[in-house]
């Protein structure tokens, strides 16, 4: 469960299943067993066998605290901030401590039992201040995303072309302007969501066929959209806004250069616990066409970074004619706020 700080943004504990915050976890602890073997040694030979009879506790110990906080993540997320806190300091602290108990271990470690103890508990709150006030610190940067994301998106030509297609059929085929319009209204109204909570990739997906619809309006048989989304995880959570800029992307930079047109290919599916979306467009043979093709991109790069750490990948891939954007994100279906920013409201 997340608190709100002074500042009215929710704080909550961070999810130790992901690959980021497994490293900077790791790598603290190894910085501070070398600062604590430098300050308690004079010289190099017994630095090397300090180090090596505390890292024989120390590497195992942080193996088991990862492997529990990870498996206990979604439990302690869900809790009061504090309690979350009180019960990741505790696990932090039993873990190591246990294994010093373990005679194979215990005995080789050089500083007692609560040594072990209070360096574990030091460690593990330092390093959930340090969490929090990265939390803190990226809320700006999603804001600042999301805003960036709005402009990016909202293109003047997509929305004029749009309101043209739909004025020309209020009278031949009302029908369809009235569904052209709720695309429209679907489209704007997740274009100004709140950009820190995830959205459910079905939704997504449905948001790209309406935004393809609109596009279908204006462009006629010269766009062709081939789903594979049959091995789609339906339930899985992703950022919103980032299969829609894609497939824009790919309307934008790949059919429409090109006066006979193209089809653009969308293949979603889960492997393993991970989620894979692959967009592939033509390449268009005018050049020039493609400047400002990573603005996008890079807006959705920094979104993943923010949302997943180092566990999410995107990946461009030029492919003879074809143009593949890759993008690889956990699966996942616990509902968070990353940006820790209150909800946009009207």
């Amino acid at each position: 469960m997340k608190r709100k700080n002074h500042n009215n943004r929710q704080v909550e504990l961070p999810n130790f299943c992901h690959l980021g915050v497994n490293l900077r976890i790791a790598l603290t602890v190894e910085a501070a067993l070398v600062a604590g073997v430098v300050a308690r040694v004079a010289d190099a030979q017994a630095f090397q066998a300090e180090f090596i009879a505390l890292s024989a506790l120390a590497q195992p110990a942080l193996l088991l605290t990862l492997l529990a906080l990870c498996a206990a993540g979604g439990w302690l997320r869900s809790q009061p901030y504090r309690v979350g806190v009180g019960f990741t300091l505790a696990l932090g602290v039993a873990v190591p401590a246990t294994l010093w108990l373990n005679p194979l271990l215990g005995g080789l470690a050089p500083v007692p039992l609560l040594g072990v103890a209070l360096f574990a508990l030091l460690i593990g709150a330092g390093l959930l201040a340090y969490f929090n006030l990265r939390a803190r610190a990226l809320s700006p940067a999603i804001t600042e995303a999301r805003l960036q994301a709005l402009q990016a998106r909202i293109r003047p030509h997509f929305l004029f072309n749009s309101l043209n297609a739909v004025l020309s059929l209020v009278r031949s085929d009302p029908h369809r302007a009235e569904r052209a319009l709720e695309n429209m209204a679907d489209l704007f109204r997740a274009l100004m969501g709140n950009a820190s909570q995830m959205a459910p990739l079905e939704d997504e997906v449905a948001l790209t066929r309406a935004y393809l619809e609109l596009e279908q309006l204006r462009l006629g048989d010269r766009l062709q959209v081939a789903w594979h989304i049959h091995k789609m995880p339906a339930d899985a959570l992703i950022p919103p806004l980032v299969i829609q800029p894609l497939v824009e992307n790919a309307v934008y930079h790949g059919i429409e250069p090109q006066p006979e047109g193209g089809e653009i290919s969308l293949n979603i599916y889960r492997s393993a616990d991970k989620v894979h979306i692959v967009v592939r467009n033509p390449i268009a043979t005018d050049v020039s066409h493609h400047k400002g093709n990573r603005i996008a991109l890079a807006n959705i790069r920094e979104r993943l970074l923010l949302h997943f750490d180092l566990d999410a990948q995107l990946k461009l891939e030029p492919l003879g004619a074809v143009y593949q954007v890759h993008i690889v994100i956990p699966y996942t279906r616990e509902r968070t706020q990353t940006a820790l920013a209150r909800p946009y409201r009207r």
